[in-house]
């Protein structure tokens, strides 16, 4: 793992010499790099000091330094327009450099601060390369609400260290505890770096404001953070984690349905797939708190695909935005008559969006509904709903962005470039091809 760790660190002098598509390229091969270093058990392994790899953490590992790639490539006007170029490029690395370090973690101490620390970079990218004044609340929003969250978890880390003596995960499945503030305290900062519904409201602002590399990371990585937490610190709550389940499944998935409606009136294309973003979430959350081996595998296939998918989304909302200069819906309509190449890609990430065949989001939302339902069957009148506004809401997007009336103001037909095509590839093709190798994202947990 180290060695991977060193790679990602040696890359950081590249980025102050201009040498913006070398910097990409390298990033690449380290990708492949990890690829074929899949661990074939189903245990920790290429352990170290302080950091190791198994199925869970090496699928999100994967998924960061993707993500991490395709915010270079999307992020060319940085380059073109020399916007601190250098700068961007290192925040980008040492963002992946902290994730990295975030999912290879075998503490819980470790695991926390690069947790926090993953957050810095986010907020250098939201604040440095934003486009409206409004960044710096958005910022302050981001910040505090996941700080204040996380204070407790750091309680109750140095708590399960006085009582075990230990905080490596491998060694943290025999310590029972039990107590409603100690089981909040370790919960609360991950259901709010998720976000839960009710605890939400940095999300929309923070992607709204943010560069698309912001948003891209955001939904696809940080957003995992949270479920990744939960699913190492359940372990170690098993037996008080029936207690509450109810409430925030019933709390996750109702607040879905809400965010569901929210998402059928919004004007702003960012802001609708963020909420979106939201309203999957709220699935994953519940999936993980039936404590039961399929709702957590189906929960971990989930938070793949949606990292994904909506990654793809906010890809394709800032071509349009980089085009017409606006993400409102009242302008970006009738894109099929100007941008006639992008149509398909709007159908296809849509498509996968709903939850349609063959894509990986259809293999987790399938997994969360018989994980939710078998917990309980009075949670089918939730889920309907859920499904049906999922669908709904992003056929509000697909149609009401491609079709109709064009905005007067333009005339001209836009043709994509090669980068935004290999892009959008890059989100679709690897989504709708692991769910070929589904034995693979079951047996994970």
């Amino acid at each position: 793992m180290l060695s991977f760790l060193c790679f990602l660190v040696f890359l950081i002098p590249l980025c102050f010499f201009d040498l913006w598509w070398l910097v990409c390229s390298l990033l690449f091969f380290v990708f492949l790099l990890m690829f074929f270093s899949f661990p074939y058990f189903f245990c920790w392994g290429n352990l170290s000091y302080f950091f190791g790899c198994d199925l869970i953490s090496y699928g999100l590992i994967l998924l960061s330094l993707w993500i991490c790639i395709l915010m270079v490539l999307a992020s060319e006007s940085v380059f073109r327009s020399l916007y601190f170029p250098g700068f961007f490029l290192f925040v980008v690395i040492f963002l992946s450099i902290m994730l990295y370090c975030t999912f290879s973690s075998v503490s819980l101490l470790s695991f926390y601060v690069f947790f926090e620390s993953s957050l810095i970079p986010t907020l250098f990218l939201i604040l440095g390369w934003g486009y409206q004044p409004e960044r710096v609340q958005a910022g302050i929003y981001l910040l505090f609400y996941t700080l204040l969250a996380s204070l407790p978890l750091l309680v109750g880390i140095l708590f399960v260290y006085n009582n075990l003596y230990s905080l490596c995960f491998f060694l943290l499945g025999n310590g029972w505890f039990s107590g409603g503030l100690f089981y909040i305290c370790m919960i609360f900062a991950f259901l709010v770096s998720m976000p839960m519904f009710m605890v939400h409201l940095w999300l929309p602002s923070a992607h709204v404001e943010a560069p698309v590399s912001g948003s891209m990371i955001l939904a696809g990585v940080l957003l995992k953070l949270g479920g990744y937490g939960l699913i190492r610190v359940f372990p170690f709550l098993f037996s008080f984690g029936f207690v509450f389940s109810f409430v925030w499944i019933s709390l996750s998935l109702v607040g879905g349905v809400f965010v569901s409606l929210f998402c059928m009136r919004q004007t702003d294309l960012k802001s609708l797939i963020a909420y979106s973003s939201v309203a999957h979430m709220g699935m994953v959350i519940g999936g993980v708190m039936t404590l039961s081996y399929w709702g957590v595998c189906s929960s971990y296939v989930l938070m793949i695909a949606h990292g994904l998918c909506s990654s793809g989304l906010f890809c394709l909302s800032n071509i349009s935005y980089e085009r017409f200069g606006s993400r409102s819906l009242l302008i970006n309509s009738g894109l099929m008559n100007l941008m006639p190449s992008m149509a398909m890609w709007w159908f296809l990430l849509s498509s996968c969006n709903m939850a349609a065949p063959p894509s990986l989001n259809l293999l987790g939302e399938i997994g969360l509904l018989s994980g939710l339902v078998s917990w309980s069957w009075l949670l089918m009148s939730v889920l309907v709903f859920l499904s049906f506004f999922s669908a709904a809401y992003t056929l509000y997007m697909y149609s009401y962005s491609q079709h109709g009336s064009t905005y007067s103001g333009l005339y001209t037909c836009s043709l994509g470039y090669v980068r935004e095509f290999s892009l959008l590839f890059l989100h679709w093709f690897p989504l709708n091809i692991i769910i070929l190798s589904v034995d693979v994202a079951v047996f994970c947990v």
